[in-house]
C-alpha cells in the first residue's frame, strides 16, 4: 500500500511512534524516524527493517524538536535522502502535571513548545513537498484536546490547539490535494503517564479507574491507535480531512465525575 511512498514520523521511539512505524514499516513504506533517545530509535529502525517485506532500513535522525535547527534538520536530511515526502505523522509530544494554582510557566512552554509550536514548524517547512506529492499529515492530538480535564491544564491547552491547527491547515491545504487529519487517543498504556510524574501506584489506581471512565471498559493499546494512523494515511480516507478522531474507548461520549 504504501511502497515508494515516504512517511516521516516524529517520537517514533517508543509508544505510538514505535507502533505506528512498524506497521507502515509492514506496508513497504521508506521511513524516516526522529527521536531524541538514539538507543531506542536505533532498535525501532532494526524492528521496521526486519518486518519490511523488502528490507528497507528507516532513517535514523536524533533531533529535539524544541529546537529550531533541529525540525529544519529533519526536513533537510530527508529531502536530500529521499528528495520528498508523502506522509507526515506528527506524533511527538510531552505530559506533564498541573492545575491553574500548581502549574508554572516553564510547564507552559515545555508543553506548548513540544506538542504545538514544534509541530506547527515542521509542518510549516515540509508543507511545499507534501503540496508536490499531494501527501497528508496525520496529528496525533489526544481526547484531551476534545473534553476538559483537571490537573492537566497545560497538556489539555496544547491539544486543543494541536486540533484547531488541524482544521485550519486542512482548509489552507485542501485545495492543493493535501489531507490533514488528527488522532485523538483516550488512556494509552504507553508510559507517558509515568513520564508526566504520575508514581507507579498512582498509574495502578488510574488504569484500575480507566474501567469506569471508558465505554469499553479498558484502556487501549497502541496499535489500536497506529491502526487509525495508517488508515488515515492511505486511500482508502482518501475523503476524509480536517477530522479528529477519537481513539479512546467511548470516553469521548461518556461524563464520568
Amino acid at each position: 500500500m504504501f511502497s515508494g511512498k515516504v512517511v516521516l514520523i516524529t517520537g517514533a521511539s517508543s509508544g505510538i511512534g514505535a507502533e505506528t512505524a512498524l506497521e507502515f514499516s509492514k506496508l513497504n513504506a521508506s521511513l524516516v524516524l526522529t527521536g531524541r533517545n538514539e538507543k531506542n530509535l536505533s532498535k525501532v529502525s532494526l524492528d521496521c527493517k526486519n518486518i519490511s517485506p523488502n528490507k528497507l532500513k528507516p532513517l535514523e535522525i536524533v533531533a529535539d524538536l524544541t529546537q529550531e535547527k533541529d525540525v529544519e534538520k529533519i526536513i533537510n536530511i530527508t529531502i536530500n535522502h529521499f528528495n520528498k515526502i508523502d506522509v507526515l505523522v506528527n506524533n511527538a509530544g510531552v505530559l506533564s502535571y498541573g492545575s491553574i494554582e500548581t502549574t508554572s510557566l516553564d510547564q507552559y512552554d515545555l508543553i506548548m513548545n513540544t506538542n504545538v509550536r514544534a509541530p506547527y514548524h515542521l509542518t510549516m517547512i515540509a508543507a511545499p513537498y507534501l503540496i508536490k506529492s499531494k501527501g497528508n499529515i496525520i496529528n496525533v492530538s489526544s481526547l484531551a484536546g476534545l473534553r476538559a480535564f483537571p490537573s492537566t491544564l497545560a497538556y489539555c491547552t496544547s491539544k486543543a490547539a494541536l486540533d484547531q491547527f488541524t482544521r485550519c491547515v486542512c482548509l489552507e491545504l485542501a485545495p492543493k490535494g493535501v489531507r490533514v487529519n488528527a488522532v485523538n487517543p483516550g488512556v494509552i498504556e504507553t508510559g507517558i503517564h509515568l513520564k508526566g510524574a504520575m508514581t507507579d501506584k498512582e498509574y495502578e489506581a488510574y488504569l484500575i479507574r480507566c474501567k469506569e471512565t471508558h465505554a469499553l471498559g479498558r484502556t487501549g493499546n497502541v496499535k489500536e491507535v497506529s491502526n487509525v494512523i495508517v488508515f488515515l494515511a492511505s486511500d482508502a480516507a482518501s475523503n476524509i480531512t480536517g477530522a479528529t478522531i477519537p481513539v479512546d474507548g467511548g470516553r469521548h461520549a461518556m461524563c464520568p465525575r
